[in-house]
């Protein structure tokens, strides 16, 4: 296969997104016939059909459809790649991109970055931080995705190098009026007659309830699945289902919507979180100083 071209690759995304290869022409300033040439190339490269034509516009066939999924990542990174080179060019002096789980990136991580740009010395580095859940965050890591990753050190972080971070307790939320709500600490196995709100399957705090669960050969009831740990204590706080949160997160939303926190006594519940790399003799000078303040951080009292 020929290497892809990054321009009929936006055009292609652009067509499948208006359904028209008018109106993307029309869009990127240049005439129909150019744009279904292109388009007409890339079919060639791949070898299989890409657009169905409709009488109305076009639509992606399977094939487009997946295409056109590998096209929009391939671009964004394009895209990354244009605005760290420009970066470079006005005279930063470090880039640097960090991978991190939902618990970290909602606890510490964005004041403990803050912390290291406010330095005068740091003033040209740039500092980028995507989230993703632990098994993502390390498969990035080794393929070189981003040159930092952090989540929660249970994980397999075999091939790689690392240091510790920081740690946090894992509680149960609850609504004041919930039967649970009187307790001033709890066990999972406690909790698991009642109707939880959860994160989505592949996140280390569902896996590890899922086992935790299993181990008292029971299951967890999931009445509200969601993406983050604010719309989590939201339908806490709708009393619609209890949640498991981390203590740093759920505090501050326990002093205002008057929650009740009720910190899990199973040993597991205790976490710390790693700092990942490839190897730290070959981390950019930037990378190297954010880590070395990141644990520096997690040191302090």
């Amino acid at each position: 296969m020929r290497d892809l071209d990054l321009t009929t690759l936006r055009l292609f995304a652009a067509v499948c997104d208006a359904r028209s290869i008018a109106r993307a022409a029309e869009q990127a300033h240049i005439v129909g016939s150019a744009v279904s040439k292109r388009l007409a190339q890339l079919e060639d490269t791949v070898g299989t059909q890409l657009l169905l034509r409709r009488r109305r516009g076009v639509e992606p066939t399977p094939a487009g459809q997946s295409l056109l999924e590998h096209a929009r990542a391939i671009l964004a990174s394009a895209d990354r790649i244009e605005r760290e080179m420009g970066d470079y060019a006005l005279g930063v002096r470090g880039q640097v991109r960090i991978l991190a789980t939902a618990s970290v990136m909602a606890e510490s991580l964005a004041d403990d970055v803050a912390g290291f740009l406010q330095l005068p010395a740091h003033h040209d580095i740039r500092i980028s931080m995507e989230e993703r859940v632990s098994p993502e965050v390390i498969r990035g890591i080794k393929e070189g995705v981003a040159s930092v990753g952090i989540c929660w050190d249970a994980a397999d972080l075999s091939g790689l190098q690392s240091c510790g971070y920081r740690h946090d307790h894992l509680a149960i939320v609850a609504h004041p009026s919930h039967p649970l709500a009187g307790h001033e600490t709890l066990g999972f196995e406690q909790t698991l007659d009642y109707e939880h709100v959860s994160l989505p399957a592949q996140s280390a705090v569902q896996v590890l309830l899922q086992r935790a669960a299993a181990l008292q050969g029971k299951a967890v009831v999931h009445r509200v699945i969601v993406s983050n740990f604010e719309a989590a204590l939201r339908v806490v706080r709708a009393n619609l289902a209890i949640s498991v949160v981390p203590r740093e997160v759920a505090d501050p939303y326990a002093l205002t919507f008057g929650l009740r926190v009720m910190p899990l006594t199973d040993s597991w519940a205790r976490r710390r979180f790693a700092i990942c790399f490839r190897d730290e003799a070959s981390l950019p000078a930037a990378a190297r100083l954010l880590v070395e303040h990141l644990a520096g951080s997690s040191a302090a009292p």
